[in-house]
């Protein structure tokens, strides 16, 4: 079994798995189903025949064609500036392509124009120079950026989605749609360059003390090596590292630079802050579980910040990528993830907020096994008793429901704790089957009936 800091290279896990990677017992198991309604109950007031009632169908999962039955979708978004698309796998072929269709939909119909990802703040500049300029060669980009923490971003249904995002931007190169990282996993030397430059140019009486805060974290390695070699430094190294990127970036900040205007200021600080994030998320102790709450909590809201830093800097809508776990409005697993980025993004940014939830009933992904190697997983359909289970009984294959505005009945179940699929980077681990409150949890559902696998590019 990996140690805690190995297991942390892959980011993507949530880190209840770094505490137990088998499941237990009592979260695998689905709730007992509820009695069976008294004879002679009216079937309209069953959940499944309130949800029949008002789910929309989803014509495809797929990314081309009419988008026609995305009209409803655009109604519940209504005048929402960051709209989170969740999954229930980190790896499945039709939760990225639907992701796509309602890109494209809220691009040409909506006026979003940012994509953002659970991947290093980095990886986002680097991604955007190539949908803006074609700086870079994608294969290339996707092989160096996606890796280790980010591998299973490294498919061939993101790299559909990364080619529509370029032809769009040839097309509309006064109106280009962006490219966001928001994670802290990774600082790549972009960002460490983008600093110095600025000093060089504003604050030149701070370039050498930014050199010297900065020794020795601009990665000459490539990610996946970095973060295992970050990780192996001692505790008290890498809490001095956090101490002084801290320090830099107040040095920014004390007084504007000489030369240029705020607009690169603000920039420039929020590539220092990128910077810091990352060594203060590895400044937590990895090998103590009682710190992995803290180091969660802090993940997802340095996520959130940075969304809602691109969106107010820029004033960009934003179509929001990431694990339900993460979109949601309240934790799935309060043990491990205290509080996450929809919750922090709610709190930023009130009803401009909007969470999306996708589940599914059966099917297939790829995840990390126990033994550390990427997997196909199959599941079968879902219990009795679980949320999926009801879900995948309205009369649409594929669908799209506002839980906002289900009928009463709807609402009254949907209320409830019940079981749903929460399947992450590894699988099993402790919480696959968390307990959640849907109505509470998010906005939207769009429940698929099957998926499979993503491809995996390598």
């Amino acid at each position: 079994m990996r140690t805690h800091k190995a297991l942390l290279a892959a980011l993507l896990i949530p880190i209840g798995a770094t505490l137990a990677v088998a499941p237990a017992a009592s979260s695998a198991t689905p709730p007992a189903p509820p009695a069976a309604a008294a004879p002679g109950a009216n079937a309209a007031r069953s959940p499944k025949a309130a949800l029949d009632r008002v789910a929309h169908p989803l014509r495809t999962t797929e990314p081309r064609g009419s988008l026609t039955d995305l009209r409803p979708f655009g109604r519940m978004v209504g005048d929402a500036k960051v709209v989170g698309l969740g999954e229930a796998t980190h790896n499945s072929h039709e939760f990225f392509t639907v992701k796509h269709r309602i890109l494209r939909y809220l691009v040409e119909k909506k006026g979003f124009r940012a994509f953002a990802l659970e991947a290093p703040w980095s990886t986002g500049l680097r991604l955007d120079a190539y949908l803006l300029r074609g700086e870079g060669e994608l294969k290339q980009i996707m092989d160096e950026e996606f890796q280790g923490s980010y591998q299973f971003w490294n498919n061939a249904e993101y790299r559909d989605l990364l080619q529509w995002m370029r032809a769009y931007n040839v097309k509309h190169p006064k109106d280009p749609v962006h490219f966001v990282g928001d994670d802290n996993g990774f600082a790549g030397g972009e960002l460490y360059d983008k600093v110095s430059a600025y000093a060089a140019a504003a604050r030149p009486e701070l370039s050498a003390k930014l050199t010297e805060l900065y020794q020795g974290l601009r990665p000459t390695t490539d990610a996946d090596t970095y973060v295992e070699d970050y990780l192996s430094k001692p505790l008290a190294e890498r809490k001095e590292l956090a101490e002084r990127t801290g320090r830099a970036l107040n040095m920014l900040k004390q007084r504007p630079g000489r030369g240029t205007g705020a607009d690169a200021r603000a920039w420039a600080i929020q590539h220092a802050t990128a910077i810091h994030q990352m060594t203060t998320m590895y400044a937590f102790d990895w090998d103590d579980p009682q710190a992995v709450p803290a180091a969660m909590r802090y993940r997802d809201q340095v996520m959130a910040q940075n969304v809602a830093w691109w969106q107010q800097q820029t004033g960009d809508k934003i179509a929001l990528s990431a694990h339900n776990s993460h979109v949601a409005l309240r934790t799935y697993t309060a043990r491990t993830h205290p509080k996450v980025q929809g919750d922090f993004l709610r709190e930023q940014l009130g009803r401009d907020y909007l969470s999306t939830g996708l589940t599914f009933d059966q099917g297939s992904f790829n995840a990390l096994g126990q033994d550390g190697a990427v997997h196909r997983f199959t599941v079968g359909p879902s219990a009795p008793g679980t949320t999926e289970h009801t879900l995948d009984r309205v009369r649409h294959r594929d669908y799209m429901v506002d839980l906002r505005t289900a009928p009463a009945p709807a609402r009254a179940w949907l209320a409830e704790p019940r079981t749903v699929k929460n399947i992450a980077a590894t699988y099993p681990w402790n919480d696959n089957a968390a307990q959640i409150r849907l109505a509470k949890t998010h906005d939207i559902v769009i429940h698929l009936h099957r998926v499979e696998a993503a491809d995996m590019l390598k």
